[in-house]
Order: C-alpha cells, then structure tokens, then sequence
C-alpha cells in the first residue's frame, strides 16, 4: 500500500480566508496567540497568562501579511509604533470581536510548521486512531 504524500500545513490558509470574511463583514478581526512559543515578537506589556489578543483590522495595522510562515504587521501600543510577528503555529483562534464567530485552529502538530521531518511526536489520537475522540474546543473572548 503506497502512502500518500503528507500536506503543508493549512492553519495560513485558513487564517487568510478567515480574516477577509470577517473583514468582508464589516467586523474586527482578533488573533489569539500564545506568546510562550518561539519566535513570538509582540510587546511583553501585552501578553497576560502566556497570551495575548491582537487586533489585526486594517484601521489598527499596517502592512499585515499574512503568508505560510506567519502573521507580520506594525502596529501602535502605547502610542509608540513596534514591529509584531506572530509564526503560524502560535495562533490559536481568530474571531470578531463583536460577535465572537470565527475558528479555534486545528493543531496540526506543527510537523510542517516549523521545519520538521514531517513524523509528529505523539502517536495521532481520535477515533480513527484507537484513542479518546477529540475534546471540543470553544472560543472565548478574553477582555
């Protein structure tokens, strides 16, 4: 039986497309990030419990790009204008912030993420797997 080829990740894809429907309607798109992985750059002042909440809306950044590796922009905190970058793996959510619909990412064990050899570190769990079926994960919005 041959093995299929295993796929990059999809977390960038799905952050682009989920910020231009939020953008398309009219709302404000937030991240979600944990600011305890590597290569997180964002404003220690920000970061409460291991994360932090970004609103990325064209009005509050600039120069947002969004591509494979991770999420880039400038923005303001404090009045002062810094540099925020953000690696794919390290986002956990994206919603609006006026109704709170959006995604929690799926984790895909990061294998593509950063670098890797593509075999993850944990055996796969779920159903398929032989294990506990996946917890449902919910999104809140911390204020």
């Amino acid at each position: 039986m041959t093995q299929a080829p295993r796929m990059g990740s999809n977390r960038p894809y799905l952050l682009r497309a989920l910020n231009e429907w939020i953008n398309d309607n009219g709302m404000t798109p937030y991240l979600l990030v944990d600011a305890t992985r590597e290569a997180v750059q964002v404003p220690a002042s920000t970061v409460k419990d291991g994360r932090v909440v970004l609103n990325i809306a064209p009005r509050a950044v600039a120069q947002l790009l969004i591509d494979n590796q991770g999420v880039s922009f400038m923005a303001r905190f404090g009045g002062v204008s810094q540099s925020v970058y953000v690696p794919v793996a390290a986002v956990l959510a994206i919603y609006a912030q006026e109704t709170g619909q959006g995604m929690m990412l799926p984790d895909d064990g990061g294998a593509m993420d950063d670098g890797g050899d593509g075999s993850p570190d944990e055996p796969p769990s779920g159903p398929d797997a032989g294990g506990e079926p996946p917890r449902r994960s919910h999104l809140r919005v911390v204020k």
